[in-house]
């Protein structure tokens, strides 16, 4: 048994002796540190488990989803999911870097990963959405979304390259792994997805469909890494100007004084949410790998910006306009996930159902450390043992409609183990700011970063 798991079941027992309720007075400001620093380590043991005991087991890849009740839609319970599985590479980086697994187990599970990609269905280098975990397959996402999904490709190689990255000076099968990887990242053909030579970027396109879907990604949400990817490309890269006519729509992302809230402003208006910012995987999915820290542009400080969509978000749920049970300082965190409604972009205002998502929380360490620590440790109260699975915290809850499912979601469990890692030792950030290519692409687009 691994040490960190023996570490972080001890802090369970530590944490709960100590919770709240039946903390004596003079417990040592020492003993809540080590307390934390154990439960951090459980937290991460438990979601890098979805993507390692969790993971399909012809692709290595991330499922879609793992219900544990065994009630699945659609008899999907083989479909592994791109981005997910990017989020999911990443997650296992910080399993063998916390020796939760060996790098020789690291490596073999790269070599299964690695052997399904190269063989699995690709659209002009994109892979779509979903495919078949035993087949390679694409299953559609939609009825026209039967081809490249672009967004989630650029999550898919975001984790690859930290991991290209982590290898690449190691032994001969470690750069074996990196170079398969490369060869990978270098067949994205993102200048395809311009339809034509637009500026700007599309998010789907299929043999069949073509360009039927017609997404263009415009404005602000979780797609900016698409952008950066796509710009530092060394085959198939963009021009600046899709970055700057397209996504920040020639200056028309910036956002005014007037939609702050609480006292927190929004340098960029976020695509319908513009007062109170959007769903909180906006703050995430880009930013697993891309480092926030001292990231500015012409249009925001990418660091600020974070920041304060947190504390929106979770200031929302302080105040708590609906009165909603159960909201407050330490339950807080809307965000896309399972719903009362079967799933929602939770977010305030327009799409606060009285659904908290975990992960909105636990993967804003980073942003919001003393609240999200507040959140974590409400969570592993021992009154919430029904929240709490095989693989962390299910995905979402409600005190509200008194609804709770044992369901997970790679998108939201994988965020996780990556961002606590960032907020505790800067891992990926550092691996996938240390490729040359992405600091080029940065430096193509006019981001200072340092």
């Amino acid at each position: 048994m691994s040490k960190y798991l023996i570490i972080g079941l001890i802090s369970i027992l530590v944490f709960r002796c100590n919770s709240p309720k039946t903390e004596s007075s003079n417990t040592t400001t020492a003993d809540k540190v080590i307390s934390d620093d154990s439960l951090l380590n459980l937290v991460q043991y438990q979601t890098f488990q979805y993507f390692w005991e969790g993971a399909e087991p012809v692709s290595g890849l991330a499922p879609e989803r793992i219900h544990m009740d065994g009630d699945y839609p659609d008899n999907d319970k083989n479909v592994v999911t791109s981005g997910g599985s990017g989020f999911g590479v990443m997650a296992i980086l910080v399993g063998i870097d916390r020796g939760f697994i060996t790098r020789e187990e690291g490596v073999e599970r790269f070599e299964k990963i690695l052997n399904f990609l190269e063989t699995a269905d690709r659209f002009h280098g994109a892979y779509p959405h979903w495919w078949y975990g035993d087949t390679g397959k694409v299953k559609p996402f939609g009825a026209n979304d039967n081809g490249g999904d672009l967004v989630e490709t650029a999550f898919l190689m975001q984790g690859l390259i930290t991991v290209r990255e982590y290898f690449k000076d190691g032994d001969e099968r470690e750069q074996a792994v990196a170079s398969r990887i490369d060869a990978i990242w270098k067949g994205v053909e993102w200048d395809w997805y311009t339809k034509g030579g637009e500026e700007v970027l599309y998010w789907h396109w299929s043999p069949d469909k073509e360009w039927v879907m017609n997404f263009a990604v415009t404005g602000y949400n979780e797609c900016m890494i698409m952008y950066v990817l796509a710009a530092a490309s060394p085959t198939h890269t963009i021009d600046p100007a899709v970055y700057h006519k397209g996504w920040a729509k020639s200056g028309e992302i910036v956002n005014d004084s007037l939609h702050s809230q609480y006292g927190y402003h929004l340098d960029l208006k976020h695509n319908g949410s513009q007062q109170y910012g959007g769903p909180m995987f906006w703050a995430h999915y880009s930013y697993l790998g891309l480092d926030p820290s001292n990231l500015k542009d012409q249009y925001a400080d990418y660091w600020q910006h974070n920041v304060n969509h947190t504390l929106i978000n979770r200031q929302w749920c302080v105040e708590n306009p609906n009165g909603y049970e159960g909201y407050g300082e330490n339950c807080w965190g809307l965000t896309a996930s399972y719903s009362k409604r079967f799933y929602a972009a939770h977010r305030p205002k327009d799409e606060d159902f009285g659904v908290i998502t975990p992960t909105a929380a636990l993967s804003s360490f980073p942003y919001t450390p003393e609240n999200s620590m507040d959140f974590l440790r409400f969570m592993y109260q021992p009154d919430n043992d029904s929240l709490i699975g095989k693989y962390g915290p299910y995905d979402a809850f409600s005190y509200e409609h008194d609804w709770y499912k044992p369901w997970y979601l790679a998108i939201d469990q994988g965020p996780i183990p990556v961002m606590i890692e960032n907020y505790r030792s800067g891992l990926l950030w550092d691996l996938f700011m240390g490729a040359t290519e992405v600091q080029e692409g940065l430096d193509k687009l006019g981001f200072t970063y340092e």
